[in-house]
């Protein structure tokens, strides 16, 4: 069942409302070597035409990415993510309205991101890489993603086990940082160390069980192998596949949906919530009944 609305608070006083109906963030990475895209928007103009044909379909947030997550992608320094990102966030931040992350787990970036007018600090690493990230994202009043990952640490057998020890810890870094919980959203991290197609979809299956937390969830499968492991296709072509896992975890009750083809899953999504909204107007009749 779909989570009552909530106001999702971020930087330079903007707030976007959450579980009235899901949202979209689309994936824009400024990078020659990510999975599915790299090198399709390096350059400045190339990424701000896509940012805003991204926004005409129906993006409710921008994610710009300035080096690869990939499995065995090359690392870049601080200087160079920023000089590939801020950019691009300032010009947006100037010619347009729309909100904002960076995709970075540096405390530094983040900073600079967020003084060129982002909204939201998106980590990989859960604040365990970096964790005085959390202190410039509670400086700024920002809001902060908070994903779980597998990689180079130990984990436990039970995929939700591990994601709360994970989140646990992560969570304990943002609150001594003094992070708003108004601020906070997770992300289970699909694909990040999980290593088979069974992993995942039982954590698909198992979403609910983050409720504990009462945080709303961030949800990434886009285009991601274990989707290549099900249906056979090659990157490009798991936009279908995507959506599919968009509104299954939907009706789990997640809220922003991190994705790379924004059309397909803005239509499946809006399904979804009209299944819901009818789903909750079946029950309220019948509890007024």
């Amino acid at each position: 069942m779909k989570a009552g609305v909530r106001e999702w608070q971020l930087a330079h006083g903007k707030t976007i409302a959450l579980g009235g109906r899901a949202r979209i963030m689309a994936i824009v990475n400024v990078t020659p070597d990510s999975f599915s895209d790299g090198g399709r928007h390096d350059t400045l103009e190339g990424a701000f035409q896509h940012c805003l044909a991204c926004l005409a379909e129906g993006a409710d947030i921008l994610d710009i990415g300035g080096e690869s997550t990939r499995p065995g992608a090359a690392p870049v320094s601080s200087c160079e993510e920023q000089d590939r990102v801020l950019p691009l966030i300032s010009r947006l931040s100037r010619e347009t309205d729309a909100l904002i992350s960076i995709d970075t787990y540096r405390a530094e970036t983040a900073r600079a991101a967020l003084a060129a007018g982002a909204h939201i600090v998106n980590d990989v690493h859960g604040l365990q890489r970096e964790p005085e990230i959390a202190g410039v994202a509670a400086a700024a009043g920002a809001g902060l993603c908070i994903m779980h990952t597998g990689r180079d640490r130990e984990r436990l057998d039970d995929v939700i086990d591990d994601q709360v020890a994970f989140f646990e810890t992560s969570l304990a870094i943002a609150r001594k940082a003094g992070v708003a919980p108004e601020t906070l959203l997770l992300d289970p991290g699909f694909g990040f160390a999980k290593e088979n197609a069974a992993i995942n979809l039982e954590l698909m299956a198992r979403l609910g069980e983050l409720e504990r937390f009462g945080l709303p969830l961030l949800i990434g499968t886009s285009r991601k192998r274990f989707l290549g492991d099900v249906t056979g296709s090659p990157a490009a072509e798991r936009d279908a596949a995507t959506a599919a896992t968009s509104v299954y975890a939907r009706l789990k009750g997640a809220s922003v949906f991190r994705v790379h083809n924004v059309a397909i899953n803005r239509d499946a999504l809006a399904v979804a919530d009209a299944m819901l909204a009818m789903e909750n107007d079946l029950l309220k009749g019948r509890h007024d009944g």
